[in-house]
């Protein structure tokens, strides 16, 4: 049974100012937490078809119980209805955000409501402060918000602060909410939902403590997990980063280049985890209770554009998929130009992804004169960052109606301006950094979120090698792996950690040190559970997968085993609608 430690959630309404805690110990015994109870929670307080930015769109951050307890349980989850895809939106961020929620007492946090001028709150313990921020609203750089923030607030040390940029003050669809500043919640526009309630930042720390049953037993699976954790099978991203998966995908053929009109090309090496770490890292950092340490942050040097011999120096983060979407779908070839527009891409607050594959669509349209400078203002080229520069700043300002229409992303872009067959999107959120197969493609546009983080299907295409079984068959395994994965997002732990907590047998013992006994056969019934209230969920706001909705740029470009097949992807999302309808409704 859960104690009410564990499942205490805070309500708190923008609009009135006030908030309420309640316990719900009826959601966390059958949900668990995270995920498990962020779409419960949608369910009650989100009405059907809202609009993404009206005051009734609920965002609810939530995490685990047994966040905090063992390593790699460090990530948070929000839910919320996205602005980008008009549909569920989830993001998950690492850093001290899980933590901090947990020490502050709750399980979960749903925000309701708009101020009537801009806020920030400062939750702790038991207490919820509304400041006026509207000093700080319009501020060019997330990241002094941060610092302003940090110099004013208690609990240093303790605290998360997550904020948004001048991105999601001006609701650019895919805004993104900066955590530490060097972790997101960035995917599907979760800044941009902020910014529409006038909620520039949250602060949250407490003092809470845990007590354990049986020390001795949770030291005991403690040492087991971390000695998994601390591994080989980790190394990789301690060393590089995620950064590592560059040049493996460059040699096979997997990696998307100038809006995935290639998938190999000599700046793979400049773009290289081996070249950042070689030239650029600074230093490593980890969210809250990992060992693994797989941030990296690049220290870039610039000149005083006033000031002989002197510099200034930037601590810029970087991962494989800014690297992609910034790096190489934009043809960059040069590491410092790359490093400038992921600086420029945190102080703006914009997710990174979305960023990259729009301006990606933008060049291409402009080569092929679909639409000239009138519309980009800038001559974007494949190669050159610092018009990309530009280009970002105009999304976020919406100079002029070309960019009102980008920054709601390629999708709503490519219907008024054309160019929708390389319009790089899935499910209406931009595509991640691989050209591996058709399981990867599938995965992300018929995955909950549209991500790749969904089911994985990238590493089906390359454990499978070309050598595909029946479409049905591969709906049936994403499914299953995504099915799988709501238990991982329901804990809270990070993906990186999957072999280790998806080995149920150390999922249950973890569970049993704070008194939640399940055995494997009800996680995975939970896990598809789950699953099945998310696409409940996706289809009452009107999802269901079409082929036509496929860009064509996927069958065009040769994936490591050969060319995609459209006939396959057909039958496969016929298939999964089926089931849809059957199984999934």
């Amino acid at each position: 049974m859960f104690e009410d430690k564990f499942s205490r959630v805070l309500y708190i309404d923008l609009s009135k100012k006030s908030f309420t805690i309640k316990s719900r110990p009826d959601l966390f015994e059958k949900w668990l937490g995270g995920t498990g109870v962020g779409i419960q929670i949608l369910k009650e307080e989100c009405p059907k078809n809202v609009d993404p930015f009206s005051p009734d769109n609920t965002v609810i951050f939530a995490v685990g119980p047994i966040t905090s307890l063992y390593p790699l349980a460090s990530k948070t989850i929000a839910i919320f209805k996205s602005p980008l895809t008009g549909n569920l939106g989830e993001s998950h961020a690492g850093g001290r955000s899980a933590v901090s929620i947990m020490m502050a007492g709750y399980g979960a946090i749903v925000i309701k409501g708009k101020s009537d001028i801009p806020v920030y709150l400062s939750i702790f313990d038991n207490e919820v402060r509304f400041h006026d921020a509207r000093a700080i609203w319009g501020i060019k750089d997330a990241i002094t918000v941060g610092k302003i923030i940090r110099q004013k607030e208690t609990f240093s040390g303790q605290r998360s602060i997550m904020r948004i940029g001048r991105a999601g003050e001006n609701l650019v669809s895919f805004a993104s909410l900066n955590t530490e500043t060097y972790r997101h919640f960035g995917r599907l526009g979760l800044g941009a939902v902020f910014g529409s309630k006038n909620l520039k930042a949250i602060v949250i720390a407490g003092k809470r403590t845990i007590n354990l049953s049986d020390p001795k037993a949770y030291l005991r699976i403690y040492k087991n997990i971390l000695d998994e954790t601390t591994s080989s099978l980790m190394k990789k991203y301690h060393d590089l980063g995620t950064a590592a998966n560059v040049l493996p995908l460059h040699e096979i053929g997997g990696l998307p280049i100038e809006n995935l009109n290639r998938t190999s090309y000599e700046g793979a090496i400049e773009l290289s985890g081996e070249n950042l770490a070689q030239n650029y890292l600074g230093r490593r950092i980890a969210c809250t209770g990992c060992p693994v340490a797989c941030v990296h942050i690049a220290a870039f040097r610039d000149p005083h554009e006033e000031e002989k011999y002197f510099y200034k120096t930037s601590m810029i983060g970087y991962d494989y998929e800014p690297i992609y979407s910034l790096g190489t779908m934009l043809g960059i070839k040069d590491a410092k130009g790359f490093l400038k527009l992921m600086d420029r891409t945190e102080k703006l607050g914009l997710d990174a992804m979305s960023s990259g594959v729009a301006l990606a669509w933008a060049t291409e349209m402009l080569n092929k004169n679909l639409i000239t400078e009138k519309e980009t203002l800038v001559k974007f080229s494949f190669g050159n960052w610092e018009r990309y520069i530009e280009g970002l700043e105009n999304i976020v300002s919406m100079p002029n109606d070309f960019y009102k229409a980008l920054a709601k992303g390629t999708s709503y872009a490519s219907k008024i301006y054309g160019g929708k067959d390389f319009a790089l999107n899935f499910g209406k959120n931009e595509m991640p950094g691989y050209h591996t197969g058709p399981a990867a493609h599938l995965g992300w546009f018929l995955g909950a979120r549209h991500s790749h983080l969904d089911n994985a299907g990238y590493s089906m295409d390359q454990s499978l090698k070309g050598n595909y079984p029946r479409p049905e068959k591969l709906i049936d395994n994403l499914i299953e792996e995504e099915a799988n994965r709501q238990i991982l997002s329901s804990l809270v732990v990070c993906f990186f950690a999957r072999a280790i907590y998806l080995n149920f047998d150390n999922t249950i013992n973890c569970l049993k040190t704070i008194g939640i006994d399940l055995t494997k056969e009800e996680l995975k019934e939970l896990g598809m559970e789950i699953y099945r209230q998310k696409m409940s969920y996706k289809t009452q706001e009107g999802w269901l997968p079409n082929f036509q909705d496929l860009p064509k740029r996927i069958f065009e470009t040769s994936a490591p085993f050969g060319k995609i097949s459209e006939e396959y992807m057909n039958k496969a999302i016929d298939y999964f609608r089926k089931r849809l309808e059957k199984d999934f409704r």
